[in-house]
């Protein structure tokens, strides 16, 4: 008995310092993780990048610090030519202040000023564009059979400039199965406005700036907009908007009252199903003056490929864009964007989630490619190209898993897995965010039409279905009042600033966390039988099938 004792005695004791060394390894492994977070932060947002422009010094010292980090972890390269890097052909325009906007007629006395009232582009990619046009207000310019909804009404607006507000017709009732309810769809979005304008033969569009409809001040359209903008390349021939801008809610309504016609009644009337079009009895003329030039950037695309001879020829991406807005106009005395948040952070968690599945024993039968899009601050330009000319046919695409901006407060007890909830991917979610002790909360702020505006709707537009990863308000280290107050002082203090920079008093476990289930969540993906499918009557749910239907 006193053997059988001194052996339990003596195993306990083993199985209790086998704990113990278990215990350990795991928290250095963690805190080196959280180290090598912190370099990669650090580096990525720091001034020597200058913001990580499109087409800038510091944008492609970027991508080839990803291209390294990428070669070091032992990804293979997934680009063009054997390389980690995708080109991706893209035009540069910078409207210059001398770039004009006037009226005539009753508002001909209306002079606005570039910057302060309005900011004015031109999708024509040439030096010099002018537009004249009859101006035509038209709602919020939505067409869409599935609502009933038709602001055009048949009206033919070829070579007309048309006024426009944004955001989405409103439900009173917040009805989702009516634009959403309250949650903002793609008709609502900046972009869906100048694309069918363009399909309509539109020689302008200007779209009526408010905080609330577009939820975001104007000084980040001015930040936005006063710059550089890349876009793919035209192809000869391709039809492309002549002039496009935004009015201030103040000009918007100086213009209306000169012709006789009330902002707030505008919006009213265009909130109606019966809304038809309305002349304004104004000629808008603009004249873009603009920088243009060949930008020369490049996706960085790695693969760890799958396990499955049969299966590794299809693929789930992980995802994080790396350009942010380089250098721009002085806030404070300081010019640098950095980005830290949006989205060094976000790269990161994506480097870390890679390091991850380098080391682990086992490999997901899928292959695994880790995408770090450039231009995404441009209007999504470089997963854009990557969708039109991803490495594998889309339809082989399992799904995207983004982040845009993750937790620099640490660790948080709650997550929205944004995009989730449309597919069947939302039954891997579940079971990870389960797994990981977190709680599943839906977008807190679904006006925002977030969906809409990161790297993982445009391979939604090509059917492949997504999740975006948010990490919610409460945090591990903070109560939840103070959880919500970093939402909004981002938001409103940070974001599209150059105070978005690197603090030291930043907490990498909550990119840590993110860039973990992030990958539990491709891998399981990864090793499923079956690829997520698209929810049916999802508006992405066609394409995919389309795609399926010419295998």
């Amino acid at each position: 008995m006193k053997r059988s004792l001194l052996a339990s005695l003596l195993c306990l004791a083993a199985c209790r310092s086998e704990t113990e060394d278990a215990a350990n390894a795991a928290a250095q492994a963690r805190t080196a993780a959280e180290a090598q977070v912190r370099r990669d932060l650090q580096y990525l947002s720091s001034d020597k990048l200058e913001g990580r422009g499109t087409g800038q010094p510091g944008g492609d010292a970027a991508a080839s610090f990803i291209r390294e980090r990428f070669r070091s972890i032992g990804l293979e390269p997934a680009g063009d030519r054997g390389d980690y890097f995708q080109a991706v052909p893209l035009v540069g325009t910078e409207t210059q202040p001398e770039s004009s906007l006037s009226f005539s007629g009753a508002a001909s006395g209306i002079t606005p000023r570039y910057l302060d009232d309005f900011v004015l582009w031109s999708e024509v990619q040439d030096r010099s564009v002018a537009a004249d046009g009859d101006l035509v207000f038209v709602g919020y310019g939505v067409v869409a059979p599935e609502y009933q909804w038709d602001d055009y009404k048949g009206v033919d607006v070829k070579g007309k400039f048309l006024l426009m507000l944004v955001s989405d017709p409103p439900s009173p009732t917040n009805d989702a199965t009516f634009f959403g309810g309250k949650a903002l769809t793609y008709y609502g979005r900046w972009t869906y406005k100048y694309e069918i304008a363009n399909r309509l033969g539109a020689a302008g569009v200007l779209l009526v700036h408010t905080t609330a409809s577009a939820s975001y001040g104007w000084e980040v359209v001015r930040n936005s907009w006063a710059r550089e903008r890349p876009f793919v390349k035209l192809e000869p021939g391709a039809p492309a908007l002549r002039a496009a801008g935004w009015l201030t809610q103040e000009m918007s309504r100086k213009l209306l009252a000169s012709v006789g016609q009330d902002l707030d009644r505008l919006f009213e009337a265009a909130a109606k199903p019966d809304f038809h079009p309305i002349p304004l009895g104004v000629t808008v003329s603009s004249r873009v003056t603009q920088k243009v030039r060949e930008i020369h950037t490049q996706n960085v695309v790695g693969r760890m490929l799958g396990s499955d001879p049969k299966l590794r020829d299809e693929a789930v991406v992980i995802c994080a864009h790396y350009d942010h807005l380089g250098i721009g106009v002085p806030v404070d005395g300081d010019a640098i964007y950095n980005g830290c948040v949006d989205n060094a952070s976000g790269v990161s968690a994506m480097l870390h989630a890679a390091e991850a599945l380098a080391k682990s024993p086992t490999k997901p039968r899928r292959s695994i490619i880790f995408l770090a899009p450039t231009a995404e601050e441009g209007g999504l330009r470089g997963s854009e190209y990557f969708a039109r000319h991803p490495p594998i046919p889309a339809e082989r695409i399992a799904c995207v898993v983004n982040m845009d901006s993750v937790s620099v407060h640490g660790r948080t007890r709650d997550f929205t897995f944004m995009g989730a909830e449309r597919s069947t991917l939302h039954e891997t979610t579940d079971a990870v965010a389960r797994e990981f002790g977190i709680r599943v909360v839906p977008d807190e702020h679904p006006e925002q039409g977030s969906y809409y505006r990161s790297d993982h709707f445009s391979l939604a537009r090509v059917g492949v279905p997504g999740v975006s990863l948010h990490p919610g308000s409460e945090y591990e280290s903070l109560s939840l009042e103070d959880g919500k107050k970093v939402f909004t002082e981002f938001n409103e203090k940070h974001y599209h600033r150059p105070s978005d920079q690197y603090d030291p008093a930043f907490d990498m476990s909550g990119i840590v966390q993110v860039a973990d289930i992030a990958l539990e969540i491709a891998t399981r993906v990864a090793r499923a039988d079956a690829l997520p499918e698209w929810n049916a009557g999802d508006e992405f749910a066609s394409v995919r099938a389309a795609a399926k239907a010419k295998q």
